[in-house]
C-alpha cells in the first residue's frame, strides 16, 4: 500500500480491487463507479454510478472497434460488428466481472444486496462500465484503453467465445448438438416482490446442469447457458 494512495484514504478493499486491475483510479471515483443507485436511493439520494457508466460504455467502445479494426484487416464491417458485439454484451462484461470479483465491492441497497445483486448481470455489466469511466477521469484515454484491453483479453483471445458471450442459448444448443448430446432444458423460479424480481435459470443438457441470475427470465437463462458452455467446452 503506497503512501498516496493512504493519504487519499483508500480502503484495504479498494485498494485490493485496484491491484486487480492494475491501474491508480482516484479513491473517490472508484467509490462512486462502485455504488448502485440501490444503495443511493436508501442513503439519502447519494451520487452513484450511472453518470460514469455512460462515460465508460463509450470508452469501451472505442477501445474494443480500434483494437478490432486495427488486428483485424481481413474482417469485413459486419464480422467487425458482431465481434465488438459480442464483447460488450451484458453477458460478456458480467463474466468479466466476475473473473475479477467485482461483485463483492459494489454498494448496493439492502433490498437489492439481499435478492441477489452482486451477481447480477446488468449490474455487474453496468458497474464495469462505471470503473471504466472511473479510470478513464483519473488516468487517462491511454490507461483506460489498456484497462478494457485487459478485462476483455480473455474474449479477444478466443474467437470461440465471441458467439457464445453474444448468443449464450444457441451456442449451447449447437454444442450439445456437436457433442451428441440432447437439446438444453430451461427450468425458471422468480422469487421477490413484483417491481424487485430476480430470476434463477436451471438448463441442463443430460446430467450436466447449471444455474444462472438475473432481473429478468431471458437475463437468468443466458447466464445459465453460458455457464453451462464453458462447462461443456472444457470436457470437450
Amino acid at each position: 500500500m503506497t503512501d498516496a494512495k493512504i493519504a487519499r484514504g483508500a480502503l484495504p478493499e479498494t485498494l485490493r480491487l485496484t491491484d486487480k486491475l492494475g491501474v491508480d483510479i482516484d479513491p473517490e471515483l472508484l467509490s462512486l463507479a462502485l455504488t448502485h443507485r440501490s444503495f443511493a436511493y436508501e442513503n439519502g439520494g447519494a451520487p452513484h454510478n450511472e453518470r460514469l457508466e455512460f462515460l465508460g460504455d463509450s470508452v469501451l467502445g472505442q477501445a474494443v472497434t480500434v483494437h478490432l479494426f486495427t488486428t483485424h484487416p481481413d474482417l469485413d464491417e459486419g464480422s467487425l460488428a458482431k465481434r465488438r458485439a459480442s464483447v460488450v454484451s451484458t453477458v460478456a462484461l458480467a463474466e468479466v466481472a466476475r473473473t475479477i470479483g467485482l461483485g463483492e465491492h459494489i454498494r448496493l441497497g439492502r433490498g437489492e444486496d439481499q435478492t441477489g445483486g452482486r451477481d447480477k448481470d446488468s449490474i455487474l455489466a453496468d458497474t464495469t462500465e462505471a470503473v471504466i469511466g472511473a479510470a478513464y477521469l483519473s488516468a487517462g484515454t491511454e490507461a483506460a484503453t489498456a484497462l478494457v484491453l485487459r478485462l476483455v483479453a480473455p474474449l479477444l483471445d478466443d474467437p470461440e467465445r465471441y458467439g457464445a458471450a453474444m448468443d449464450p442459448k444457441t451456442s449451447l444448443q449447437e454444442l450439445a448438438a456437436r457433442l451428441g448430446q440432447p437439446v438444453p432444458v430451461y427450468t425458471v423460479e422468480a422469487e421477490g416482490p413484483d417491481h424487485h424480481r430476480q430470476f434463477t435459470a436451471t438448463v441442463a443438457v443430460g446430467d450436466v446442469a447449471r444455474q444462472g441470475v438475473g432481473s429478468s427470465k431471458k437475463q437468468a437463462e443466458m447466464a445459465a447457458a453460458l455457464t453451462l458452455w464453458h462447462a461443456l467446452s472444457e470436457r470437450a
